[in-house]
């Protein structure tokens, strides 16, 4: 194996480490809070859109989910019911409705994560500017093949 194709495997290796982690550690907040796991993956990409400034609708977020109308309606009215989101209407159209982090479910969140979040800055810290803007280039390119491949998926096209 070239020294290129081995490290190629290392950090294929690395990221499969990465996501089972944090995929335990998600588990464990969904657990503490009785969330399954459709409903930990519905609150982080209504948390991370939040963040975005680009709020999911629930054809968004079912979308997301390949979920039907129906069941993505179930599940946002299971979130909204353990107080995690709420509906809000949109101000620049009052017939759309966007789905937003609930403030007490966002603190819990951030009280579960606050220990890693240290620790990933601690990490960081350790590396160059110039470094972190590859790693970001490299993890942003990742994560379009990774969705890429997830909507073929969904689409039954995958190759």
């Amino acid at each position: 194996m070239t020294e290129r194709a081995q490290l190629n495997s290392d950090i294929v290796h690395a990221l499969h480490h990465y996501s089972g982690h944090a995929q335990q550690i998600g588990d464990r907040f969904a657990a503490l809070h009785h969330l399954g796991a459709t409903d930990l993956q519905a609150l982080m990409l209504i948390l991370e859109a939040e963040r975005e400034g680009r709020p999911l609708t629930p054809g968004a977020l079912g979308a997301e989910l390949n979920f039907s109308s129906g069941a993505v309606t179930g599940l946002i009215d299971r979130l909204e019911g353990g107080g995690h989101v709420y509906r809000d209407r949109d101000p620049g159209d009052r017939r759309k409705v966007l789905l937003r982090y609930a403030e007490p479910a966002a603190a819990m969140a951030r009280s579960f994560f606050a220990p890693i979040a240290r620790r990933a800055e601690g990490v960081l810290d350790q590396f160059s500017e110039a470094e972190l803007r590859t790693v970001h280039r490299f993890l942003t390119a990742m994560s379009a093949a990774m969705r890429e491949h997830r909507d073929e998926l969904h689409a039954g096209t995958a190759r």
